[in-house]
């Protein structure tokens, strides 16, 4: 399956390391960020990939001409960012038509790529794609997303206070071809993603909950946090 990879974030959360180090390939323990990501996924079976690159670029294609994934790996330039939708609608054609993963590769984890795609296979006729949720200790920060009893999205809270749960979505999805292909009709000028989509398929979103490490690496207590548990 293939994957596209959002990876074009300027990390300002992080400054300083990434006046000089592009987010997605801040290293783990030594191992780059986006290096853990394609690893996972080759190992799962899935690929080719798409990365897209803005800030630091030039670092980011060096690191994909030099790794072991350069001949899996397409990279599409933004000079300007389009926004996590806009980079998938101006890609769809990578896809060709088949479910796809989108990827924001700015968090930290380790799941189980294969369970996830059984998951997707297994859902609800309705349902449009299948996020990839973990359980957060602070929900206030994420997105939150509430279920009904077979693990489809029924509401979404977003970084509010007192959520009721702490289910988060962890924005990792695999699109089917049919909500590429409705994209495509008719969301040609969206460029969020998490505001200006999700929220229209309410109902339309089965679940698969991660149950190792997930993290968002956007803080400097974060991305300790991820170093000293990897």
């Amino acid at each position: 399956m293939r994957a596209i990879l959002l990876a074009a974030g300027l990390g300002t959360r992080l400054r300083p390391l990434t006046d000089t180090v592009p987010k997605c390939l801040v290293p783990i323990k030594g191992q780059p960020l986006l290096d853990i990501w394609l690893q996972n996924l080759t190992r799962a079976g899935m690929g080719p990939f798409l990365v897209n690159t803005h800030h630091l670029a030039e670092k980011v294609t060096a690191y994909v001409r030099l790794s072991e994934y350069t001949d899996q790996v397409s990279l599409t330039h933004e000079p300007e960012l389009l926004g996590t939708a806009g980079t998938l609608i101006a890609n769809l054609g990578f896809f060709g038509g088949k479910d796809g993963l989108l990827i924001h590769a700015d968090n930290y984890c380790h799941p189980d790529f294969s369970e996830f795609m059984r998951a997707h296979q297994q859902r609800p006729a309705e349902c449009a794609m299948t996020m990839m949720t973990f359980r957060t200790d602070n929900p206030s920060s994420c997105g939150i997303v509430e279920l009904d009893d077979r693990g489809v999205v029924v509401r979404f809270h977003e970084k509010v206070e007192n959520p009721p749960g702490n289910i988060a979505n962890g924005a990792v999805y695999i699109l089917s071809g049919s909500f590429l292909q409705t994209l495509d009709a008719e969301f040609k000028e969206v460029t969020d993603f998490s505001i200006e989509i999700l929220p229209l398929f309410v109902g339309k979103i089965f679940t698969y909950e991660a149950k190792n490490i997930y993290l968002d690496i956007g803080t400097p207590e974060a991305y300790l946090q991820a170093s000293r548990r990897s």
